[in-house]
């Protein structure tokens, strides 16, 4: 009780006026924080190792050129291949689902690292004794 006393002469603020608001929204907002912590919550667009689009992120097997116009789309695999090009790197990423070449400008990726490139599907057709042995690629945007 004479703490009480004695905090009272020294910090009369404390218990009136804007700090008693300020203390209350303080305290609301470490209480939630806790509960928070608290649960298990998870965000179902995000992961923990490497950011990720959730709903985004297109599987490679599904990437299909279209005619007349480029789609856009995000793939997010493991760099299992890097080539350099004349001023460009070109990786062959792997999603466990396919695999795809993808041409950008980055020159850092690392094979077995695991990426998200958002890029351009684009088509390259390659002929050969009346055959199409042509490649869907990505060129990052």
């Amino acid at each position: 009780m004479a703490f009480i006393q004695q905090a009272k002469k020294f910090y009369p603020s404390l218990l009136y006026g804007y700090n008693k608001i300020s203390f209350r929204l303080g305290l609301t907002v470490f209480l939630v924080a806790g509960l928070c912590g608290c649960s298990s919550l998870k965000m179902p667009s995000l992961k923990a190792s490497n950011l990720s689009f959730g709903s985004n992120v297109t599987p490679i097997r599904e990437i299909k050129p279209q005619q007349g116009k480029q789609s856009t789309v995000y793939v997010e695999g493991k760099v299992e291949k890097r080539v350099p090009l004349v001023k460009q790197w070109a990786y062959q990423i792997n999603d466990s689902t396919d695999t795809i070449w993808v041409v950008t400008n980055q020159s850092n990726l690392k094979e077995g690292e695991r990426v998200v490139i958002k890029g351009k599907v684009n088509y390259q057709s390659i002929p050969l004794a009346g055959k199409e042995f042509g490649e869907v690629y990505l060129e990052e945007e």
